[in-house]
């Protein structure tokens, strides 16, 4: 069994480590109670369905631009300091939207400038948190942590949202925002100690110029590159959860909660890869296993896009979230790995500007295409041209496919 449910070593060998995951999977669950508390109250306040949307679109420019320029302080200060202060930020306006809420000023403008600002912090955090992690763990064991880190947040992904809807059932938004002001306390006090990780080379200053120098670095690393490109195309390409309304209205049927059932499905999947992923930290060929997990993700959407069976497309999704973990795991792993520590943080924020990115024009491309053909065909139309440009990235990049953990190169 021990080759094959998640590898746990890196929560042993490294305290700084383990008190950093636990608490980001303490918060992890309050933050994604407080994703779905922000939706329903700003549903309540407008009864718009466009206004709900507009969260996610106020959120979007902060992610990227925050994640760039968070990665490029996060290469040149103390990255412990950068994460308390981020931290502490995100614990205060957590706590802005539930003053909001209790004291029932009603404002949806305010929710959508705490959720901008909370959107700002986060990318300047996570950019930093994850550049850590090579300086916490082991080379040998970052594949191991980076499951980890899929546990933690798919676990909040899939429990979070169901905590959350029943304890706003009973008492309201501020519930769930006071669990997590209490919850994110855990991610405050894992950051605070944390030991010092300061910038390893000469001192500089965070400006565009050093934003620059990371683009340029990325453009000359072709293996870290692809880790970027592989995951854009799957994201733009074939990232169906815009379509889930229409599928369970005119394929599926069951309304919103099949709709739940079906956003939720990619991320159990997810976790359940995760918690057996043991074997992870022995393939060698990290490059070829992302490629091919990608082509599953592809697959597996297409296969979703085909089935009108409800218990069957979910399945599917489910395999399309795991074969997504795995990719996320090594892509994650290659840039840490390959990238010298003076460039991850700015590596870092492209990741953190990409995964936001992505997923967004994705729902863009398949919502446009289903005005066309319809929300099967754009599924499907998504998942083969996904698989298409998967294989022609690795045939002009057979030196990706080749990437080697023993020998790692950028």
């Amino acid at each position: 069994m021990g080759a094959v449910v998640v590898d746990t070593e890196p929560l042993r060998v490294s305290v700084p480590f383990r008190r950093l995951w636990f608490g980001l999977t303490v918060s992890q669950l309050g933050q994604q109670m407080t994703q779905v508390a922000v939706a329903i109250q700003v549903y309540d306040l407008t009864r718009s369905s466009f206004a709900v949307g507009l969260v996610g679109g106020v959120s979007l420019v902060p992610l990227v631009v925050f994640g760039l320029y968070g990665g490029a302080i996060a290469d040149v200060v103390d990255r412990r300091v950068l994460g308390v202060v981020t931290s502490c930020a995100l614990w205060v306006l957590s706590g802005v939207l539930l003053a909001q809420a209790l004291l029932g000023l009603g404002s949806v403008a305010l929710v959508y400038v705490v959720v901008g600002l909370q959107a700002a912090c986060f990318a300047v955090n996570n950019a930093t948190r994850s550049a850590m992690i090579p300086r916490l763990v082991p080379p040998l064991l970052l594949p191991a942590a980076n499951a980890l880190g899929q546990i933690s947040f798919n676990l909040g992904f899939t429990v979070g949202p169901l905590i959350g809807g029943a304890v706003i059932a009973v008492w309201h938004v501020q519930s769930a925002y006071g669990v997590d002001v209490v919850t994110f306390t855990a991610a405050l006090y894992a950051m605070w100690r944390l030991p010092s990780i300061p910038p390893e080379g000469p001192a500089r200053r965070a400006g565009l110029r050093t934003v620059v120098e990371g683009f340029a670095y990325l453009g000359t690393r072709r293996n870290v590159l692809m880790t970027f490109l592989l995951d854009i195309g799957a994201m733009v390409l074939a990232q169906p959860r815009a379509l889930f309304p229409g599928l369970a209205a005119h394929v599926f049927g069951g309304g919103s909660r099949t709709v739940g059932l079906l956003m939720a499905a990619p991320a159990i999947g997810a976790l359940g890869g995760a918690l057996f992923s043991g074997w992870l930290g022995r393939v060698r060929r990290q490059g070829l296993a992302v490629v091919l997990a990608v082509l599953a993700w592809g697959a597996a959407v297409t296969g979703f896009g085909l089935s009108s069976l409800l218990w069957l497309g979910v399945v599917l999704l489910a395999v399309a979230g795991c074969a997504d973990m795995v990719s996320a795991v090594y892509r994650n792993t290659i840039m840490q790995v390959a990238s010298p520590d003076r460039m991850r943080g700015r590596l870092q924020g492209v990741f953190t500007a990409v995964v936001a990115g992505g997923p967004r024009l994705g729902d863009m491309r398949a919502g446009t295409v289903a005005t066309w053909t319809g929300e099967p065909a754009s599924v499907v139309i998504g998942g083969l041209a996904c698989m298409v440009t998967t294989v022609l990235l690795a045939v002009g990049f057979p030196r990706f496919v080749r990437y080697d953990s023993h020998h790692p190169a950028a």
